[in-house]
């Protein structure tokens, strides 16, 4: 009787602390300002993969507990937000969808390739860092790829005055606002998305076809995000 209760009473003990050296942090509206720039006159659609719609992070740290990053659909209302106000003409599409059959210029679809943080006690700080690459694939109305662009994105928060969950979700956010001020400085340099514009539309199709991977040129991370991004809101 004895052994059994000291049985039971350390099953609890190890239940609850595997539950007490777990985090998760859910990221649900990124409350991205409006940007401040000139949308481009055309006609824009973007397909949302299912891993980025719903993009969960798990991190186990060593010696320390685990953590759960939810992004939930933080990812699609950022990139929705963002191309809305960049491009006079925007939605989104379905995974089926034929970019041929929807008489656009362009397609846009975004996926993250990798994403990292840190915690004070890896970085003996009080700040809590993310790092997020993503990647954007161009597409032309026919549904051809020609732009397929790396972006990686830095975020930080100091622990100080809020929550360990606040502090990281924030950095989140702002490694996300620093991949937004990236798309609107380098997008169409980097990509020619512009090129796909219809008054272009009838010069390229006439062109041959490139073929092969097209070269994948990288976002360098910036600090202008307060020059593009209004916060008054």
């Amino acid at each position: 009787m004895i052994a059994a209760s000291l049985k039971s009473v350390s099953v609890a003990i190890v239940i609850a602390a595997v539950s007490g050296c777990s985090t998760q942090v859910t990221l649900k509206d990124p409350t991205i300002p409006d940007p401040l720039i000139d949308k481009l006159p055309m006609s824009v659609a973007a397909r949302f993969p299912e891993t980025f719609e719903h993009f969960v992070h798990e991190e186990q740290v060593i010696g320390k507990k685990k953590w759960t990053i939810d992004m939930g659909r933080a990812n699609s209302m950022l990139f929705e937000k963002l191309f809305g106000a960049m491009f006079t003409d925007f939605k989104v599409i379905g995974a089926d969808a034929e970019p041929r059959d929807l008489g656009i210029d362009a397609l846009i679809e975004p996926s993250i390739d990798a994403f990292e943080f840190s915690v004070p006690n890896q970085s003996q700080t009080d700040a809590f860092a993310v790092w997020i690459r993503y990647r954007i694939k161009i597409f032309d109305g026919g549904g051809n790829q020609i732009a397929n662009w790396p972006i990686s994105a830095y975020g930080k928060s100091m622990a100080d005055g809020i929550s360990n969950d606040d502090a990281l979700r924030r950095a989140a956010v702002l490694a996300m606002r620093d991949a937004a001020a990236l798309v609107i400085l380098q997008m169409d340099k980097a990509t020619g998305i512009s090129g796909l514009s219809g008054a272009r539309r009838g010069n390229l199709a006439a062109q041959p076809a490139e073929t092969g991977e097209p070269e994948a040129v990288e976002a360098v991370h910036t600090t202008a995000q307060e020059e593009l991004l209004d916060d008054s809101g």
